[in-house]
């Protein structure tokens, strides 16, 4: 199903990127009635309202229908397209009763068992998701497959790395010497 896009006010290189809402001052600006409902499920009674009548508490917010169709639809895409910002609208999934995680493999289209195995592996493939124009396409050492080890891998061993050298520092260090007062004694 196409998806009706809505206009921007100034074209980004981002918006290029496929799959991804940059949340920019422009996308914050028209999603604040959803950000500011999904804030509002911070609260106990706030959640109940909405569980009771969803329609009905919407109302509350200054939403165009779009906001307000992508909400009752929990089509989490399209209110991040909408001006949705990720860590507000997982408080609409969180009041569903749905983990970060199971959101995230709703919103890639896979299994929650598919997407936790995709980012422990490190994510994503770089391939085909540069752009949709092919102007932002990867490097050619990306292209040829280049490195030893996907980029997550050579990040984890550098924060290995880092965390034995501090620990290693912290083992070698010279005790305390006595304050100043206890010297002069």
């Amino acid at each position: 199903m196409a998806r009706k896009k809505m206009a921007r006010e100034k074209q980004h290189d981002y918006d290029d990127i496929p799959g991804t809402y940059v949340f920019d001052a422009e996308r914050s600006r028209q999603g604040f009635g959803i950000n500011m409902f999904c804030m509002s499920l911070m609260k106990d009674e706030n959640r109940k309202a909405f569980k009771a009548n969803e329609a009905e508490y919407l109302k509350k917010f200054n939403l165009t229908r779009e906001q307000t169709d992508a909400i009752l639809k929990r089509d989490y895409n399209r209110m991040l397209e909408l001006g949705g910002n990720i860590y507000f609208t997982a408080k609409l999934g969180a009041t569903d009763g749905h983990s970060f995680q199971q959101l995230a493999a709703k919103m890639t289209g896979s299994s929650q068992q598919d997407y936790a195995s995709m980012m422990l592996a490190g994510g994503r493939s770089v391939e085909g998701n540069r752009s949709r124009s092919g102007r932002n396409a990867p490097s050619k050492f990306l292209r040829a497959g280049g490195g030893s080890k996907p980029a997550a891998t050579k990040r984890q061993a550098k924060a290995k790395t880092k965390t034995k050298t501090k620990t290693k520092t912290k083992s070698k260090a010279k005790p305390k010497s006595k304050t100043r007062s206890a010297k002069r004694k």
